[in-house]
């Protein structure tokens, strides 16, 4: 089955991709002039590191609740409330000024990302009730080429923006393709048996925890989903942007082209080797996953030859987070796909989390060339961890 046979066959999962598109550049849009705000507040490594993580904590802290939500609510309201909230949380960041405001700044990325993030959980709990097997894979990884797209674009464009007109301007901007996205939204509808329940949210949230709990290669499969949070290189690229390449190039423009070469990665790479991804090879690519970062991580001292091998960072990361995504969502009964995947997203930002403050707490200690080194190493650590795990499958 080809990208556009599941689209033509799945007219909902095609509106579904549409409405993606545009949330996610408005997503993506707002962090180059986000993160040139805080260089140009002169922020520490620490700050920004805090920053990033705030982006990932809301999936972390609001998983349990949110899980619950997703399996109780009607899903057409509960997207749209979200949508708006994420439409009126970047209108807010036009308010931020000065260094001072840092605290409402996080205050704003918390509600704003906790929404997009119960958007997510939202729309893959829909996928398994849509498509099964390998349509299911591909529609995920249709989301994935979709998110890296335009994570590319997105960043790309915006460091454009914030470098020529400035960085309000691009959150003005960002604002519209969320006016766009929630007008594309009102026009679907959702023809597909969703199963709603009147228990008890806490009771809910008990119940998903001792699933999981009494499904313990489910709760493998969330850890091994969960590696690829050490590919959180946002404060990475910032703070090489900040410390390195500034004399090269314009600190909003490396951020965004550093972002986006990653990104076109992420982007083709599943066109190249999805077919040819099977439960016996995905060793072999955990493996490449830390040889090409570590390979960064000895290119960075140069702005364009880094170039390179971030596109190698990204090359295979796409199809690890959507094999591995697809091995939980076909484990899951239905009932608990809401909750399982609330909680699958708050293991895989916590491990953004951590990633990122190790790489915010280290860059003050070793040199940003060992901080990746140290990253690509832990790849090799998963890689043997998923060789015993296989046997279960």
């Amino acid at each position: 089955m080809t990208y556009s046979e599941l689209l033509k066959n799945n007219p909902l999962i095609a509106k579904l991709s549409l409405l993606q598109f545009i949330a996610y550049f408005g997503a993506w849009f707002s962090n180059v002039a986000i993160y040139t705000m805080l260089v140009n507040f002169g922020s520490s490594a620490l700050a920004i590191s805090i920053v990033t993580a705030m982006h990932l904590l809301p999936a972390v802290v609001i998983a349990p609740l949110s899980g619950a939500i997703i399996d109780r609510f009607r899903v057409k309201s509960l997207m749209m409330v979200l949508l708006l909230s994420e439409l009126c949380m970047t209108l807010l960041f036009l308010t931020i000024d000065s260094k001072d405001e840092l605290w409402i700044l996080l205050i704003l990325i918390f509600i704003r990302m906790g929404s997009s993030s119960m958007f997510f959980s939202t729309e893959m709990s829909l996928l398994p009730k849509l498509v099964r097997g390998k349509a299911l894979q591909k529609a995920n990884e249709i989301h994935s080429i979709i998110w890296s797209f335009t994570y590319a674009a997105g960043m790309a464009v915006s460091g454009i923006v914030v470098n020529s007109y400035g960085i309000k301007t691009s959150i003005l901007i960002d604002v519209m393709f969320f006016v766009v996205a929630i007008v594309l939204f009102l026009n679907i509808e959702f023809k597909v048996d969703i199963i709603h329940t009147k228990e008890k949210i806490s009771s809910m949230i008990k119940d998903g925890f001792l699933y999981i709990k009494n499904n313990k290669l489910v709760l493998h499969l969330l850890f091994l989903h969960a590696s690829v949070g050490l590919t959180s290189f946002d404060t990475l690229v910032t703070l090489l942007a900040k410390n390195e390449y500034k004399y090269v190039i314009a600190v909003p423009l490396s951020i965004g082209i550093t972002n986006a070469v990653r990104a076109f990665a992420l982007m083709i790479g599943p066109l190249f080797i999805t077919n040819r991804v099977n439960k016996d090879n995905l060793f072999y690519i955990f493996i490449f996953q830390g040889i090409a970062i570590i390979f960064w991580g000895f290119l960075q001292f140069n702005f364009y030859f880094a170039l390179f091998a971030v596109f190698l960072t990204g090359f295979l990361t796409t199809t690890i987070w959507s094999y591995t995504y697809a091995l939980i969502q076909e484990k899951v009964e239905d009932k608990y796909l809401g909750r399982v995947i609330s909680y699958n997203d708050m293991i895989f930002m916590l491990s953004n989390v951590i990633t990122t403050f190790f790489i915010g707490i280290m860059a003050g200690f070793i040199s940003l060339e060992f901080v990746t080194a140290f990253l690509g190493i832990g790849f090799f650590l998963v890689a043997i961890y998923y060789k015993w795990l296989k046997k279960f499958l």
